[in-house]
């Protein structure tokens, strides 16, 4: 099959188009050829030899796709040849076909088209994964969402909203704040203008951010703390503004906050079929109502996949890019 590899560290040239073995499903997979791919931002670090593939996984990237099932495994019962499907990978989505483990397959909502159904599951099943089941989000909560316009915010922002949270966001220019605004978010802040503490508190008459979704890191670790509310969850889930920060204990102590830090693609079969679960039962109804939706870039060649690296590189796009074989 044809396949993006990575043959060499570096930018996104590196990425190349070539022919690679067949894969093969086990008793408990299943083959899907695929339709697209999610591109996220760990697949750049992968790249760039920031983020190996845990132990056993493609060393192909791609975290996420949909398509339709080719085959499945002699233990599989859930799915059949045909189904129209998207899954959580460990890797080997940029690739005309993927073997998954049955319990990280999910179908295609109804009303959802098939190739922009890959712009799901990372993102939704990271959603729901650290706002919802570890940091507990409940309605009447604030929500903080640094990189509001991103795949993962424009999807953390419908389930917030959609869950009866109020949500405030960071972005770095008008137009991607008046796109966080028309999918629900009422707390707009311009980071490269604004300081997000000072004005989150303003706007929160001084209540500040029950939790707060983080892809920034350590740059941002101090102010993060800084906007908790009493009892306030940060749940850092990316690395962005760098790893290693100081972090001031009596200030997390004064409010009864805590700082969590999580990722999705080293979790254990089982966890992430756990967490897959948790998106079928309380996020796909949302999706098949129209509440929630997939929220689409631009759909990139496979041909042109260094395309696609560099426009989530250059940070100007809303949402989702999907490379399409």
């Amino acid at each position: 099959m044809r396949a993006i590899t990575i043959p060499e560290f570096g930018d996104e040239q590196v990425l190349t188009l070539a022919d690679v073995p067949d894969p093969t499903p086990g008793p408990g997979d299943v083959l899907i050829d695929v339709a697209a791919a999610g591109v996220n931002r760990a697949d750049l670090l992968q790249r760039k030899g920031f983020y190996d593939p845990p132990a056993g996984a493609s060393p192909l990237p791609g975290l996420e796709v949909s398509g339709t099932v080719a085959a499945v495994g002699a233990d599989v019962t859930d799915w059949r040849p045909g189904d129209r499907v998207c899954a959580l990978l460990t890797g080997g989505g940029y690739a005309q076909q993927v073997v998954v483990p049955a319990g990280q397959v999910l179908p295609v909502p109804e009303g959802v088209d098939l190739v922009d159904a890959a712009g799901l599951p990372e993102v939704v099943c990271t959603v729901w994964s650290n706002v919802f089941d570890t940091a507990r989000l409940r309605a009447g909560d604030v929500l903080l969402i640094h990189g509001g316009s991103s795949g993962i915010g424009t999807m953390a922002i419908q389930l917030a909203v959609a869950a009866g949270a109020t949500v405030a966001v960071t972005a770095g220019t008008a137009a991607k704040l008046d796109a966080c605004r028309d999918l629900g978010a009422t707390i707009l802040i311009n980071y490269r203008e604004e300081d997000f503490v000072t004005e989150l508190s303003r706007l929160t008459d001084g209540h500040g951010a029950d939790v707060i979704l983080d892809v920034i890191g350590a740059k941002y670790l101090d102010r993060n703390v800084s906007a908790l509310a009493d009892g306030g969850r940060l749940v850092v889930i990316g690395l962005q503004g760098g790893a290693t920060a100081e972090l001031n204990l009596g200030k997390l102590m004064a409010t009864r906050g805590s700082v969590i830090g999580t990722t999705l693609r080293s979790r254990t079969d089982a966890d992430k079929a756990r967490v897959v679960a948790g998106v079928r039962e309380q996020a796909w109804p949302l999706i098949e109502a129209g509440t929630v939706r997939p929220i689409i870039f631009e759909r990139v060649p496979f041909a042109e996949a260094p395309r696609a690296h560099r426009i989530l590189a250059d940070s100007h796009h809303v949402g989702k890019v999907l490379l399409v074989p």
